[in-house]
Order: structure tokens, then sequence, then C-alpha cells
């Protein structure tokens, strides 16, 4: 029997007008044989969980660097919570939960060891920049599986590009800058609102800051507690964008503003706090430091690297393997290749 054609009509039947029906999806980069169980976004969600990539996530780190309590978040929780608050929002809206739920766990499988302070590095040395967005797009597409890619749908790479804002816009005016579906319009705020979240938490928890440090204004619209501003936001783009009905995601202006509030907020006194920003200055150039000692000595690099090595591109190399390791992983390369070692007794 095939079981992929029973749950597209029923996706036919109950979800949304808007929402990226899996048998309209504009396909793979190469054709494939489908799946009989799967439609093509919950063959996708699969792919990438059992990704050598989503599995590093674990290690790498989201704000604090190599945190020894438990309760810190990684770049994985993040990655789950974003998926989690996707699809809360995509449910509400009947919108397609496996596109949102694939989108959501392979939009961060490009970040760099160190957070958002490799990325920069990087993005510094590297001829061309580097972006996180892009190489999580570069990861589906030619890194993974030995340099076959995962060969995933238009859909969900679509998400994928277009999931980061940094400090732009938390709902793009321009088009271009959208996700094409409402489903990767979904997880590009679920990301904001996970992050803006949890990073307060795990900054109060490392008492970085206190919870009264919170701006009065910030706190009458979203809340005092974590699991209020969750539930203000989520529930603020269901009903506006349920209220609009129309092929995009919307929420309000008032929520917007204490959005972007709180981002400010985080940057002035999390992110960029001398405490936090120490030590991503001293992983910066351990990043720097390696990349320039790899670049000198290409069979060096070749020894270590195994299938990220290609001699027509060795920087580009250089860059896939650096941005693809966990904090812990580069800690001890970096330690075995680069710090002296005590002469040995004998």
């Amino acid at each position: 029997m095939n079981f992929r054609k029973k749950i597209q009509a029923l996706e036919e039947q109950n979800l949304s007008e808007f929402a990226q029906l899996s048998s309209k999806s504009k396909g793979r980069m190469r054709h494939e044989p489908a799946c009989n169980i799967r439609p093509i976004f919950q063959h996708d969600r699969d792919r990438i969980i059992h990704s050598k990539s989503f599995r590093r996530l674990k290690h790498k780190t989201q704000v604090f660097l190599s945190p020894t309590g438990d309760h810190y978040r990684t770049r994985l929780t993040h990655t789950l919570e974003v998926s989690q608050i996707a699809r809360t929002m995509a449910r509400a809206l009947r919108l397609n939960e496996d596109l949102t739920e694939a989108v959501a766990l392979g939009h961060d499988l490009g970040h760099t060891p160190f957070g958002h302070a490799g990325e920069e590095v990087l993005n510094k040395i590297h001829p061309g920049g580097f972006r996180h967005v892009e190489q999580s797009l570069r990861v589906v597409d030619v890194l993974e599986k030995n340099g076959r890619g995962l060969n995933l749908s238009f859909e969900v790479r679509d998400g994928i590009l277009k999931h980061s804002k940094g400090k732009g816009a938390i709902i793009p005016t321009n088009s271009k800058n959208n996700a094409v579906t409402l489903e990767g319009q979904l997880v590009r705020l679920a990301d904001i609102i996970a992050y803006v979240n949890h990073d307060l938490d795990d900054a109060i928890r490392g008492k970085v800051i206190r919870k009264c440090d919170i701006p009065k204004d910030i706190v009458d619209v979203l809340g005092d507690t974590h699991a209020k501003r969750i539930n203000r936001m989520v529930v603020d783009v269901i009903e506006q964008t349920y209220k609009k009905n129309e092929r995009k995601i919307h929420a309000s202006d008032e929520l917007i503003d204490a959005i972007k509030a709180l981002r400010t907020f985080l940057y002035k006194m999390v992110y960029d706090n001398d405490v936090v920003h120490g030590d991503f200055v001293k992983s910066s150039r351990i990043i720097t430091e390696l990349y320039g000692y790899y670049l000198e000595k290409p069979d060096d690099f070749k020894q270590v690297s195994g299938d990220f090595y290609r001699k027509d591109d060795l920087q580009q190399s250089i860059c896939d393997f650096i941005a693809g390791m966990s904090d812990r992983y580069i800690l001890h390369l970096y330690k075995e290749t680069l710090l002296p070692r005590p002469w040995s007794e004998f």
C-alpha cells in the first residue's frame, strides 16, 4: 500500500488553503523515487535528524561557552525549542507541521563552534565572508553524506536560507528576504521567540543579569516569566495571522516593538557583556590560528580533515571543516595541533 498518498490526501482535506501541501512541493535538487510511507517534508525531517551535523549541535555554544551546568542551552536544545514553538503555531494555523519541523531542525546546521563569535571571525578571515544561513544550506546540499548532501526539497532549503535576521527586520518588508512558504516564515519568528527568551533565562541563571534588570516596558507587554513571554508571543502571531487571513505570517506592532526592545537589551547586557564576551575573544584566536595553520600546512590538514579536504579549494575546505566542529572538538584539536607538549621522561 502507498501510505504516502493517504497522508497527502489528509493534508489536502485538513490543512489551510495557505499551507504548503507535500504533493505540491517543487521537489528535490536531484530526482529520486518518492518514499511509499513518508511525504517529502517528513522524509526531509528524518534525513536532518539522522545527519552528523545535527548530532554535533549538542556540543555547540548557544550563548555561554562550554557551560558546566546541565540546564544551560546548547545549539541543539535551542533548535528543539524553535521546533516546538514553530510546530505549536503551525498546528493552530493548520499549516504543514512536517515542513515546519524540517526547516526548524535544519536551520542552524551551519553554525560554527563558539556561537556567533565563531561566525564573526570566519566572516573576517575567509575570502568571500561567512554567514551561517548560507553554511546551513551548504551543509545539507554539499557537505553531508561525504559530499553527496541530503538532497532536500526546495521548500525546506528555502526556509533554512531565509530564517536568520541578526539585528535586522523580524518580519521582512522585502518579500525576497522572506521564505516562500508560511511554514518557513513561522520558523523565522519561532527562532527569535526561542532565543530572546531562553538567552534571557540562561543569563539570569548565570547571574549575568537579574530579573529586576529587565526594563519595565518590556515586562508590561510580554510578562514577567519565561512561560508568560513565550505564550504572549505565540498567541499574538497566531491571532494576527488568523485575523489577516492572507498568505503571510503577521504579528502586532506592539509585539514586534517589544521583541526588538528585548533583543537590544540582550545585546547590551548579555551578548556584549565583558564576562560573556571575554571567552569569545579567546575562542576567536583559536579559530584564526587553526585556519592559518592549515592554510600553511595543507598536508597536515588533509591528514586530519578526511572528507573535508579538497585540493582545488583549500580555503573553502578549511572553512567547512572548522565551521562543522563542536566546541569541545576544536579545543581538543587546537591543543593537539598548536600547543607545545611537555618533553617526555625516559
